[in-house]
C-alpha cells in the first residue's frame, strides 16, 4: 500500500491555493513560485499515482535508496544522485523501492517562466525525466533552502526567498549535460583542451582531433552542447582573462594582448570592444566593485 506522506523526520510545506493564486499575481513571484516542498527520509511505501498531470513541474532528488517513476508507457529507475523531473500535465506514477526505499527532496514549481526553464532543461516529450547530477549535494542544499524559507512562514518575502532558491536549483538542473551523453564526452575533452590552451592558436581541425570526430560533426556537436562555436568559446575565455588582468594588474594593454593570445594589440582592442562594448583602457578606468 502506497502513502503520500507521513514519514518519521519528514519536512513538508504546502501553500494553500488562495495563497498560490495571490502569489502568482505578484510581480516578484509570478515568474516562479514553489507551491509544495519537502524532505522524506527513508520513505517506505511512499508513492503517488496521478492519471491527470499537475499544473506544476515536479522535481524529486533522490539522495539515498531507490525509487521508480512511470510516465506514459515507460518506467524509469531512480537512484542516489539522480533527479526526477516530471513536466506539467504529464500523467505519472512514482514510488519508493520496496527493499531500499528512497530518501528524497522535492518541490512543485509554477509560474510564467516555467516553460522557458523546462525548454532549457531539454525536458521535451522524448527526453528521459531522470538526470544524473554532477553535484547532488548542491542541488539538495538548494532544496533545503526552499523548504527552510517556507518553514519560516508563508509571507510574501518567504515565498520570494523560496522562489530564488528554486530558480538557482532549476538553473543548475538546466545546465546539466543532455541525458543521452556520457559522463565524459568528446565535447568535454575539447572544452578542457580549449580552457588549458586558450591563448594558443586552435583550429577546428585541431579540436576535432582531440574529440576524435570529423571537423563538421565536431563543430555541430559543440554548438549543440554549448550554444556557441568553438572559436567563440575560446574568445570568451580569452576576454575573461583579459578583464581579470585589466582589473588586477597595471600591465600595458600590449602585454595583456600577448598573454591572452593576440600578437597584434590593435586587433586585440577591436575584439575586446566587440565583446565588452568598450576599449580595454576605458574598461580599466571604469569603477567596479
Amino acid at each position: 500500500m502506497l502513502k503520500e506522506e507521513g514519514f518519521p523526520g519528514q519536512r513538508l510545506r504546502v501553500l494553500p491555493w488562495p495563497q498560490v493564486d495571490l502569489a502568482l499575481s505578484r510581480p516578484a513571484t509570478s515568474h516562479l513560485l514553489v507551491t509544495d516542498a519537502g524532505y522524506f527520509p527513508q520513505a517506505r511505501s511512499h508513492g503517488m499515482s496521478r492519471q491527470v498531470g499537475l499544473g506544476q513541474l515536479i522535481v524529486i532528488v533522490c539522495t539515498r535508496g531507490r525509487g521508480w517513476c512511470t510516465i506514459g508507457r515507460t518506467t524509469y529507475d531512480v537512484e542516489p544522485g539522480q533527479a526526477l523531473l516530471i513536466p506539467p500535465g504529464a500523467p505519472h506514477e512514482y514510488g519508493a523501492d520496496q527493499d531500499d526505499p528512497w530518501t528524497l527532496w522535492f518541490m512543485h514549481v509554477a509560474g510564467a517562466d516555467l516553460d522557458e526553464l523546462i525548454a532549457a532543461a531539454r525536458l521535451d516529450v522524448d527526453a528521459t525525466p531522470v538526470r544524473r547530477l554532477r553535484d547532488p549535494f548542491r542541488i539538495s542544499e538548494l532544496l533545503d533552502d526552499v523548504v527552510r524559507a517556507l518553514e519560516h512562514d508563508q509571507t510574501a518575502m518567504s515565498q520570494l526567498a523560496a522562489s530564488g532558491a528554486a530558480w538557482h536549483c532549476l538553473a543548475l538542473l538546466a545546465s546539466e549535460r543532455p541525458p543521452d551523453t556520457p559522463r565524459v564526452s568528446s565535447i568535454d575533452l575539447a572544452r578542457d583542451h580549449i580552457r588549458r590552451n586558450f591563448a594558443e592558436t586552435l583550429s577546428i581541425s585541431d579540436l576535432a582531433a582531440v574529440a576524435l570526430l570529423s571537423p563538421s560533426h565536431f563543430a555541430a556537436l559543440f554548438r549543440r552542447h554549448t550554444g556557441t562555436s568553438p572559436l567563440k568559446y575560446q574568445t570568451q575565455l580569452r576576454m575573461a582573462r583579459a578583464r581579470e588582468l585589466l582589473d588586477t594588474t597595471d600591465a600595458p594593454v600590449s602585454t595583456i594582448s600577448e598573454q591572452v593570445g593576440y600578437a597584434d594589440p590593435f586587433y586585440f582592442s577591436r575584439q575586446f570592444k566587440l565583446v565588452n562594448g568598450t576599449t580595454p583602457l576605458r574598461y580599466r578606468a571604469k569603477a567596479k566593485g
